[in-house]
């Protein structure tokens, strides 16, 4: 995992270089997407490895995924950087260190995060790494996390775009939060003035 994080920040860091010319920022938008929420796979990584679960292919199944909806709003600040603030809700239902819970409880999460593309505006695909940091509540208990993830960003004339991105999400507090990934799927249009 570290590896690819690694190579999508170099190719981004790269393009940014060699693409010195592209000044186009990303114009104010504002997005809805479907999102799930995976502990079981980040477990099964943390009890064993990443190797292991994509050789064995021991990823969650769907049903083993607590869906939900999330808000993000999305400000180019460069060509290939955007500021990100996503608000997320879903369903869960985890154990907390000495607390275990037997029925589903809302999880809120929100996050602000930088998102370093590697092509502006200019290209109708665009991936990228994310990284940020984010709080959570849940049945009470307020949490912290640092969400790392890679997406992708299909571009719609300029005026909407559609989204893919994967993180995960490393809790700060661990008395209060569960490491996990986050699957997200949306779409944005811009608002205000390009």
């Amino acid at each position: 995992m570290r590896r690819v994080l690694a190579l999508f920040f170099l190719l981004a860091l790269l393009s940014n270089h060699s693409f010195a010319q592209d000044n186009t920022k990303s114009a104010k938008s504002l997005g809805v997407s479907f999102i799930l929420n995976d502990y079981a796979t980040a477990e099964r990584i943390r009890s064993s490895s990443i190797e292991r679960v994509f050789r064995d292919d021991d990823w969650a199944k769907l049903q083993e995924m607590s869906p939900g909806l999330a808000l993000t709003y999305f400000n180019g600040i460069k060509s290939h950087l955007d500021f990100a603030a996503t608000l997320g809700a879903s369903y869960v239902n985890y154990s907390l260190p000495n607390k275990v819970f037997n029925s589903d409880g809302l999880l809120l999460e929100g996050d602000a995060s930088i998102n370093l593309k590697m092509f502006s505006e200019d290209y109708w695909v665009s991936p990228y790494v994310n990284m940020g940091i984010g709080v959570s509540k849940y049945r009470g208990y307020v949490g912290a996390f640092i969400p790392l993830g890679l997406g992708i960003k299909i571009n719609f004339f300029d005026e909407a775009h559609l989204f893919f991105n994967t993180q995960y999400r490393v809790p700060v507090i661990s008395e209060t939060g569960k490491h996990h990934l986050m699957y997200g799927l949306g779409v944005a249009g811009i608002i205000g003035k390009k």
